[in-house]
């Protein structure tokens, strides 16, 4: 594979900005697409796309546009587009018409109705390749067209999931004894809570959770890559939950908490299970708040446990191919 095109963010905590990276490293001829292009649109323009056009980006066409002639330009041998991208079923013609392959890594699941999107559906089927984290969602993605369908979970990023070590650490950063770092979404809310009324010292980071009074005293803003590095290396226990609309089996979290060596509690799902063993192997497991709630207390008691779990799933991650690299080694060997 000779050039690598990504419609994707560029912000370090993207998976666009990750694989970037993770070509770059395999000394990958690559460029990224800002897929936010397609939001640059008036107020009034977007919430007419997004009301009335079956939430249709604001200045997708212009993006489009600027997209295919960048694929003119640079000539990529692959587009690898992230979830759900601005690309519509006429541009993905159109490059499919220069020689190019058009993947999708579906970093969101697009029958989760926060994401369904008509225009994108109506894309979907017109990718090469689709790509997808959530078993759950494969069998859907076949009916709905799509020629080729594969499993390919998260990652992380050895450039961005890393150990913070003692000397970076700030020292007015507050301990915790639980981090949870992802969106605050209604459903994960009696989690939270639930850690919160059992007197844990609990820390929230990512969007919406100042909408809920009871998490405001325990958000900590979005955190930025570094920030939630060092908030991990202050807390005694990480939370890993998954994103339920979504079907998810494992998540973005689910390798990145265990590469910066913070111990972690997760849900308990059949992609955890084959990563991380049977229970306390590497990570203990919950199915409910209360069990969670139990662990989390038990947990916080025992710093030999947690440094012993953390180090196991610390290992399993970082010595077990699942870095970004590792993915989009597998991608670019699928569409050879």
């Amino acid at each position: 594979m000779a050039r690598l095109l990504i419609a994707g963010v560029p912000d370090e905590v993207h998976v666009g900005r990750h694989l970037l990276s993770a070509a770059r490293s395999l000394r990958i001829d690559a460029e990224i697409s800002n897929m936010r292009d397609a939001q640059k649109a008036p107020w009034l323009v977007k919430k007419v796309n997004w009301f009335l056009r079956g939430h249709r980006p604001g200045a997708m066409e212009c993006y489009c546009k600027e997209l295919i002639e960048q694929c003119r330009a640079f000539r990529p041998d692959l587009l690898l587009c992230t979830g759900i991208c601005p690309v519509d079923r006429k541009t993905l013609l159109a490059i499919g018409e220069l020689g190019i392959v058009s993947a999708n890594f579906l970093t969101d699941d697009p029958f989760n109705p926060r994401h369904h999107a008509p225009w994108f559906m109506s894309t979907l089927p017109h990718y090469d390749r689709i790509y997808t984290p959530r078993r759950a969602n494969m069998e859907d993605l076949r009916n709905a067209g799509c020629k080729s369908v594969e499993y390919l979970p998260f990652a992380y990023a050895p450039d961005v999931h890393y150990p913070d070590s003692c000397e970076s650490t700030q020292s007015d950063l507050p301990a915790s004894d639980v981090v949870f770092a992802g969106g605050g979404d209604r459903d994960r809310m009696p989690y939270a809570k639930a850690l919160i009324n059992a007197g844990l010292k609990v820390a929230l980071y990512g969007g919406q959770w100042n909408r809920f009074i009871s998490a405001r005293p325990y958000w900590r803003g979005y955190g930025s890559a570094s920030t939630i590095r060092k908030a991990l290396k202050s807390a005694k226990i990480a939370l890993c939950l998954v994103r339920r609309a979504n079907r998810d089996g494992n998540c973005m979290r689910t390798f990145e908490v265990p590469a910066t060596g913070c111990c972690m509690l997760t849900e308990d799902t059949a992609d955890h299970r084959e990563l991380f063993g049977a229970e306390g192997q590497a990570v203990l497991y919950f199915n409910s708040v209360p069990e969670m709630v139990e662990k989390a207390k038990w947990l916080v008691n025992n710093r030999p446990e947690r440094i012993r779990l953390a180090a196991e799933a610390y290992n399993r991650i970082t010595s077990g191919g699942h870095s970004y690299a590792d993915r989009l080694t597998t991608i670019l060997r699928s569409v050879a």
